[in-house]
């Protein structure tokens, strides 16, 4: 059966359904496809049903350091009530979204889309035309090359577990790994990062890294930078990580080996030469408007894109350019100035604009104000160990280049600085605001 579209838009997270909503609205033609559930990576299998998780450990980790200092009694987690707790969350997240489609008149389809022609793609036995297709099918987990790759779960999976093994294995020290072991050292497990890299969390300002470590370390959490992972191998037990460090073999047994080794944009099984849509190392080749170079009927957002950090706010940001481009002509650039980033870690690590490596590199001429304020009152309050930052300003503009912050609050007060590098709000505006107090943001003033 063939049928036409003005614009069939190939997932269905944030990007995807951003777009999807707005053309409908604007009277286009739409149809949505989707391989998995309805809802996208963030909502069903990542930022949101981590951060529950999350909430359950901060809220155990409050608690503990809290003992003896007012508060009694003990605190767990209980694995099996919290996921239950998630689903109720996650589970009505697809039907929610199919009604949505239904309500507004976009047609929706269910399975692996794969382009035909320039300007069609097929899906479970419908043949699609569009006058435009836009793609934000998300990432996948990178391919390792390594024997016994299929042993490991990735983020999705290790967000299902209906129980927590007692040994967990993290291959990988960024984002995921990072958080997960947080989340599953403080619900009991024995976990271990290998991490190919000389240091966890390579995306943050080193200092600010090395400030959150001992955390790690205080949990059980062993971490193993310069560590190459070279198989995973099944066992009578469960398995074991083969890895080697400066040359020197180790093993690691686990019960749960998780894929925490980075994303790539989903395009494998798209049949892009088909639809005449270029790509060069897993990524599509997009001009500045999102627009594929080889075939201006395509267009790309969010994750799959890689044109900016993959998140959840540069996902919708970019839906927005799309929908302009596709209305107004290409006339709308994505602008990723000021796009905070945050590893949800317990406390939480932050960061946004240039890096301290950064902003010498471009030959700025800045001031940095930098400190482990774990006698702040901020971290104090909260018994907590770990709260520092690190904030450079422009010498003579008073601009704001980038901000580094770990500790209580960091997640939020982040904002702050990304607003100010957005909207090139100066140090001087910042620290002349009045903030409530005592808050984390009534510190910025501080850090400055």
């Amino acid at each position: 059966m063939n049928q036409k579209f003005d614009l069939v838009v190939i997932g269905t997270g944030t990007a995807a359904r951003g777009t999807a909503m707005r053309m409908r609205a604007a009277g286009w033609s739409v149809a949505v496809i989707d391989g998995k559930p309805y809802g996208g990576t963030c909502a069903l299998r990542g930022c949101d049903p981590k951060k529950m998780l999350v909430g359950a450990a901060s809220a155990v980790d409050l608690l503990r350091r809290m003992q003896g200092k007012g508060v009694i009694g003990e605190s767990r987690i209980d694995w099996q009530a919290l996921m239950a707790f998630k689903r109720g969350f996650t589970d009505p997240v697809p039907r929610k979204h199919e009604q949505s489609y239904a309500e507004r008149g976009i047609a929706a389809f269910h399975g692996e889309a794969r382009f035909t022609g320039p300007n069609s793609v097929a899906v479970n036995g419908s043949d699609l035309n569009a006058r435009y297709i836009l793609i934000a099918t998300g990432a996948d987990p990178v391919r390792l090359g390594i024997p016994g790759e299929e042993h490991l779960v990735d983020n999705e999976e290790f967000l299902a577990l209906d129980a927590l093994p007692a040994r967990i294995v993290m291959v990988g020290g960024g984002y995921i790994a990072a958080e997960f072991s947080h989340i599953a050292a403080r619900a009991g497990a024995q976990v271990t990062i290998l991490q190919r890299s000389e240091r966890m969390l390579k995306h943050f300002d080193p200092d600010v890294v090395g400030w959150l470590l001992p955390k790690f370390r205080s949990l059980g959490i062993g971490v193993r930078t310069g560590t190459v992972v070279n198989a995973i191998e099944k066992s009578a037990s469960g398995y074991r990580a083969i890895a080697s460090t400066g040359g020197r073999k180790q093993t690691i047994d686990a019960d749960l080996v998780v894929h925490a080794a980075g994303r790539v944009p989903k395009i494998r099984d798209l049949d892009l030469d088909r639809g005449e849509i270029a790509a060069t190392d897993n990524r599509l080749e997009l001009n500045e408007y999102l627009q594929s170079v080889s075939n201006p009927a395509v267009y790309a957002a969010g994750d799959l894109a890689g044109s900016g950090p993959p998140l959840t706010p540069v996902s919708s940001h970019d839906a927005k350019a799309v929908v302009g481009n596709l209305l107004d002509g290409n006339r709308h650039k994505p602008d990723y100035r000021g796009v905070p980033s945050v590893a949800f870690t317990i406390p939480p690590i932050a960061s946004v604009g240039w890096s301290e490596e950064e902003a010498r590199r471009h030959g700025f001429r800045f001031r940095t104000r930098s400190e482990n304020a774990s006698d702040w009152f901020t971290a104090r309050q909260a018994a907590e160990e770990v709260y520092g930052f690190k904030v450079m300003v422009e010498e003579g503009t008073e601009r704001v280049l980038g901000a580094h912050l770990v500790g209580p609050h960091a997640d939020e007060v982040i904002n702050l600085f990304a607003l100010a590098i957005r909207h090139d709000l100066t140090a001087t505006a910042l620290k002349e605001t009045m903030f409530a107090y005592p808050t984390g943001a009534s510190d910025v003033g501080y850090m400055l």
